[in-house]
């Protein structure tokens, strides 16, 4: 839970987020998740530049999925690090994070891939019809991608918001023309861990909005 004093530093952070902004071509559940990942970044390029990009049932789909108690699958423990934890303990959704793993990093040895990919692989069955939040990771997001395309998994909502230089932009641009399933992206090579749990906690806060009214 906030503090009085911490939310009203959130509010006046917010409001200076409208202010600088101002004019946006993001609809009334769009813009919170955008203004989310600028207030966890302080960058504003996320609505201009580097804008993030919605499938057309990217929210809908993760709001359901949540709040009906989904699996949440990250590429590393930065996303974890960044989530408000009373989100999943009261949806009840589990948080998969296989990087650590010590088999993961055997295997990924062993087959000469990244862990980041093999991670995402092993966690096939709570990727399906779950939430995959990728901050960190371009490898990881092209394995999804791949398993979309096999169709061996559609997940509620990929965030492919990568940060980095090699591949991240080319990932990102390559979930954007995904159909089969829902997503959130940016375009560029900004992103990282805070901006992929920006979204969810965001995602939530609009779960919890809709409930109360």
């Amino acid at each position: 839970m906030q503090t009085e004093k911490g939310q009203s530093i959130e509010d006046a952070s917010m409001q200076m987020i409208e202010d600088e902004i101002g004019t946006h071509q993001y609809n009334e559940k769009q813009w919170p998740i955008v203004r989310r990942v600028i207030h966890s970044t302080a960058d504003f390029d996320f609505a201009g530049k580097n804008k993030i990009i919605f499938h057309k049932d990217a929210i809908d789909s993760s709001m359901n999925a949540l709040r009906n108690g989904c699996s949440i699958v990250v590429d590393v423990n930065g996303v974890i690090g960044g989530l408000n934890k009373q989100n999943p303990k009261d949806f009840g959704n589990n948080i998969i994070c296989n990087i650590s793993n010590p088999e993961i990093m055997e295997l990924a040895k062993k087959e000469g891939k990244t862990r980041s990919q093999v991670s995402m692989r092993a966690a096939i069955s709570d990727i399906n019809g779950g939430v995959v939040a990728i901050g960190n990771a371009p490898t990881a997001l092209i394995e999804v991608i791949r398993m979309v395309k096999e169709g061996i998994v559609k997940p509620a909502l990929i965030i492919g918001i990568p940060v980095g230089f090699i591949c991240a932009a080319e990932s990102k641009e390559e979930l954007s023309k995904l159909e089969e399933v829902p997503f959130i992206t940016n375009i560029g090579r900004k992103g990282g861990s805070s901006s992929a749990s920006a979204i969810i906690n965001a995602i939530f806060k609009l779960i919890r909005v809709e409930s109360s009214s």
